[in-house]
């Protein structure tokens, strides 16, 4: 029996990963050198990254930002750990990754979204693209500098067209779909008037809520992550008007105020806030 469900799972996997492959295709990664000079960089100060597949047919003028997830870092040594991975560096990431799901290519497995312009914005500041501290410490070389690698990465999609956007999207999931949240009115307002504009975010609804201990882990998590990477300026000024910063990296007290079309998606469960 043991044998007859491993070789059951296995030719399920089996499945997946060729149909991953014929969905999915290999996207060159394109960093953002131009940004370091204005202080945008990852926190081991490299430049920013992203992956992009250009538009065709109906899509050319069609854009979608999704931001890559990967959690947060709360202080310098837990920085310290994403300093020299993927999530710290621009130097530690791959050169190549594949695109599928939401960024495919292929009508059928992305009856929306395929034919527009298609960006993966790499995430290496920790913070989910809300820091912004100008003094670099010696000691560790971590730079906080997230809400500068956002705003440079936008600016560099608008030189390559996204001026000129019919429609624009940004997603992302996890911390990433965070970002959609807390950026949502600020990509909208970068963009110009004619534009039409959504922003999706997946998993990334975190509440303020206790775990299953009954210590309220996150609101203290959160409000480490806003003093360490000094986020508070980059918050929405309606919530931390009248709230502490930290409260202001939760959804729930500000995807209220947010004025441009904001959609939602999240488990019942999710094992990571519980």
């Amino acid at each position: 029996m043991a044998n007859a469900r491993s070789g059951h799972w296995l030719s399920i996997l089996a499945f997946a990963l060729i149909l991953l492959k014929t969905e999915g295709f290999n996207v060159e990664i394109t960093y953002v050198v131009s940004a370091v000079a204005k202080g945008a960089v990852c926190l081991d100060g490299s430049p920013p990254a992203y992956h992009m597949d250009k538009g065709f047919g109906a899509g050319i003028n069609n854009w979608l930002v999704h931001i890559e997830g990967g959690g947060w870092c709360n202080n310098a040594s837990t920085c310290l750990a994403r300093r020299d991975n993927r999530l710290g560096s621009s130097k530690q990431m791959v050169k190549q990754i594949a695109f599928s799901g939401i960024l495919s290519n292929k009508q059928k497995f992305n009856p929306d979204f395929y034919n527009w312009n298609k960006i993966k914005v790499r995430y290496c500041d920790g913070a989910s693209f809300t820091g912004d501290v100008e003094a670099v410490d010696p000691k560790t070389n971590l730079h906080y500098r997230g809400a500068r690698v956002f705003l440079a990465v936008i600016e560099d999609l608008m030189a390559k067209g996204m001026k000129n956007a019919a429609n624009a999207v940004l997603s992302g999931c996890s911390a990433g779909g965070l970002t959609a949240i807390l950026h949502c009115d600020k990509f909208r307002a970068l963009l110009p008037v004619s534009t039409k504009v959504k922003c999706f975010a997946d998993a990334g609804y975190f509440i303020n809520a206790k775990d299953v201990s009954g210590a309220a882990h996150i609101e203290g998590f959160y409000s480490e992550v806003v003093a360490t990477h000094g986020s508070a300026k980059n918050l929405a000024p309606s919530c931390t008007s009248s709230l502490r910063p930290g409260l202001c990296f939760f959804p729930q007290y500000m995807a209220q105020q947010i004025r441009t079309p904001l959609f939602i998606i999240n488990a019942a469960y999710d094992s990571w806030q519980v």
